[in-house]
């Protein structure tokens, strides 16, 4: 897949789009219902990694839902190159009465992978994912930075371009999180995929990001998008990540405040 330059600015996307919103919105319930999203457009270009970045309630979570066809959009459409995408959220969702390798082989099977080569590719896949040998664990046995390596697998295993993240490292400790930052950029050049990855945490959007799109609050909308020319691999305490961080957590401040009495 193309990857976009580094340098690049953060519009127009130059590279083929993998996901596309064009005047998206959504509410809950009729007409006078509250809006969560309003008049989003945006599109992530194949193999690049976008961070959704915005307050508590600001519609992220649900921007991805949207994506993922979980549910309608109110207004406005969505296409994603392949048709769907797969996703990922805050806790891994693995199935504790299966083995490791058994939760990946079950997205295989659904995929239409024949049996007798789902052990191998589920084997493989948690090797990609810096599991080897583990395929026979139970979910109670892992830890939680390796049951998140586990649903990466699954994930990856359903074979979709388009990878959605909401907030995949949130329960996890620091250091956890650190690792699995720089697996997830790994996996991101190697395999090529397209990432959209939702977070709170706006030095972990930079850390990971080659753009960081803000929302706004209430409703949701795309208030300001950044490029991040910082080139791999970065560290998230590292200067140039914690400048545009204070940058981008000023005008997030902004944003807040601007909806603080709503």
């Amino acid at each position: 897949m193309t990857f976009l330059d580094l340098d690049a600015p953060a519009t127009p996307v130059v590279a083929p789009a993998a996901v596309r919103l064009r005047q998206v919105s959504k509410r809950y319930g009729g007409p006078a219902a509250p809006t969560v999203l309003d008049d989003v457009s945006l599109d992530v270009a194949a193999g690049e990694f976008v961070c959704l970045l915005g307050a508590s309630g600001c519609g992220k979570s649900t921007l991805l839902s949207l994506v993922a066809r979980l549910e309608p959009v109110t207004a406005g459409s969505i296409d994603v190159v392949g048709g769907r995408a797969a996703l990922m959220f805050q806790e891994s969702a693995l199935f504790p009465w299966l083995s490791a390798g058994q939760n990946v082989e079950l997205a295989l099977r659904l995929r239409g992978v024949p049996r007798r080569e789902r052990r191998g590719e589920a084997d493989r896949l948690l090797a990609l994912v810096r599991l080897e040998g583990v395929g026979r664990a139970r979910v109670h046995e892992l830890s939680g930075g390796m049951r998140q390596r586990v649903a990466i697998a699954r994930a990856l295993a359903q074979e979709r371009p388009v990878l959605l993240m909401d907030e995949p490292f949130g329960a996890l400790d620091a250091i956890t999180r650190d690792v699995l930052h720089e697996e997830l950029i790994r996996l991101w050049q190697e395999v090529g995929l397209t990432v959209v990855f939702v977070t709170h945490n706006v030095r972990e959007a930079v850390r990971l990001a080659q753009r960081v799109v803000l929302l706004s609050s209430r409703p949701g909308r795309v208030a300001q998008e950044y490029a991040v020319s910082i080139p791999h691999p970065r560290r998230i305490e590292a200067p140039e990540v914690a400048a545009l961080a204070v940058t981008i957590t000023d005008r997030l401040r902004e944003e807040i405040s601007r909806h603080a009495g709503d």
